[in-house]
């Protein structure tokens, strides 16, 4: 089974894209990715690469059939700006606008660079996924109905899953996203990124919610393979805002961040 199933224009999610927060809603992994994917193929740029990626999760994603409407805001040979938007048909009630994305796709950087230019180390690659131990992912220990992160996500982690606090996990999407089509590397990244306040989570999650509000995910060089790696920490300040931060990674190191603001309340 697929995460998600085309019907016509249209895309109905299965049990594989629930989320944890709400047994009627999608985790956000799963619509970011299927947004991703469309924008991958929308008026592609020769020699040109998403370099980010942001969403805006304006409700609950819920469990109905899902369309997305795509534009190209500003077109050109070296930016292209897009935006998505994806609505859910809630029967008598109605179509609901749902998310807001947007993306940029810029111009590939040049070869033959200076060297001081490319000087700059992105930083050390992640112990590999074979270094870390496999956990089927629960938010709450009686959580068993079938998930996006409990079956749909493959995890090894590489720190204590059970500890609150900065986190690093290695994920990989284990079914396919639409219908027998495998998800491209940057949908299996943009699928994991909003995973980041979980795997860093700072609060126990019987007492408090965590939800993030969006996810923007910038990139300075393109994801490969199937696994994505993310070093996750979160940032609480009492009278702020929260804030989690994950460093992307694929097996040759890191790709890119992602940034998640965060709703934080008592239950």
């Amino acid at each position: 089974m697929s995460v998600f199933v085309a019907d016509g224009e249209r895309f109905l999610p299965t049990e594989y894209a629930r989320g944890p927060w709400d047994p009627q809603a999608l985790h956000g992994g799963a619509p970011a990715a299927l947004i991703t994917t469309l924008l991958e193929r929308h008026e592609p740029l020769p020699d040109a690469r998403l370099a980010r990626l942001g969403f805006e999760l304006l409700a609950p994603v819920p469990f109905a059939p899902l369309s997305i409407e795509l534009r190209t805001v500003r077109g050109g040979r070296r930016v292209q700006e897009l935006s998505a938007q994806l609505r859910a048909d809630l029967g008598e009630d109605g179509e609901r606008l749902i998310c807001r994305a947007s993306a940029l796709r810029v111009r590939a950087v040049p070869e033959g660079l200076p060297a001081a230019a490319a000087s700059l180390d992105a930083g050390p690659p992640m112990p590999a996924p074979e270094q870390g131990t496999p956990v089927r992912f629960a938010l709450n220990e009686g959580q068993r109905a079938i998930s996006f992160a409990g079956e749909a996500i493959e995890m090894r982690w590489l720190d204590d899953p059970r500890e609150l606090g900065p986190g690093r996990v290695w994920q990989r999407l284990r079914v396919p996203l639409i219908d027998e089509q495998d998800a491209s590397p940057l949908a299996r990244l943009a699928a994991s990124a909003d995973f980041g306040n979980g795997v860093s989570a700072s609060l126990a999650f019987e007492d408090f919610l965590f939800i993030n509000a969006d996810l923007t995910v910038h990139l300075h060089r393109q994801p490969v393979g199937q696994w994505t790696g993310l070093d996750a920490r979160t940032l609480l300040t009492p009278g702020g805002s929260g804030l989690s931060e994950s460093v992307l990674h694929d097996r040759d190191g890191p790709v890119g961040r992602a940034f998640q603001a965060l709703v934080v309340a008592r239950r």
